[in-house]
């Protein structure tokens, strides 16, 4: 089964774009490729960004899914996962290791965007799903897919740690690129 994980490089506010890697990988382990795309920091070009990088890689047609580390990027550039499995017919799980806390982001939200309603309405649109892992539990959204396949899912991506390796080893490309050399929790 291959997979494609999905995340942001470090960034700061005060740059306009961030990078964003995608790691084709066939579980539970094998990394195949790796994919590369940019979106604006806070900004709202995230789907098509992502939906252009998957729908271009010459892995898209054996995919079984696509792994992304939370449901944003570059800060609040929110994903619409609907929107993104519309356009890619794959099954798109977000998956986060702390249970969001809704109420913050939304005043984080409201303070400095004139669009809030609806970056919070794409947060909150999917249910939160609790998965238990044998470390600590993960967060994850979906669609394409039902919950007993995302927790398979989970299950044969995670080798070690909490994290799917798919998206841990996209952690880790996109630290080294923006940093030099990968750190962090992955």
């Amino acid at each position: 089964m291959r997979v494609l994980g999905i995340d942001d490089s470090p960034f700061s506010f005060d740059e306009k774009d961030v990078v964003i890697i995608g790691a084709a990988v066939r579980l539970p382990n094998y990394l195949e490729g790796v994919l590369q795309t940019s979106s604006e920091v806070d900004g709202t070009d995230a789907t098509d960004r992502i939906a252009e990088m998957v729908r271009r890689s010459r892995y898209m047609e054996n995919l079984a899914a696509v792994l992304i580390d939370g449901i944003a990027v570059g800060g609040f550039n929110v994903i619409d996962i609907e929107a993104l499995h519309d356009v890619i017919r794959i099954p798109v799980v977000t998956v986060t290791r702390d249970k969001p806390d809704i109420a913050s982001i939304k005043e984080a939200l409201k303070a400095k965007f004139s669009d809030w309603e609806g970056r919070l309405g794409l947060i909150t649109r999917k249910e939160l799903h609790k998965i238990e892992t044998k470390h600590k539990p993960l967060y994850v959204q979906f669609t394409g897919t039902k919950i007993e396949e995302v927790e398979e899912l989970i299950s044969k991506s995670t080798v070690l740690g909490a994290l799917p390796e798919p998206i841990r080893i996209a952690h880790l490309i996109a630290a080294g690129m923006r940093t030099g050399e990968s750190h962090g929790r992955a």
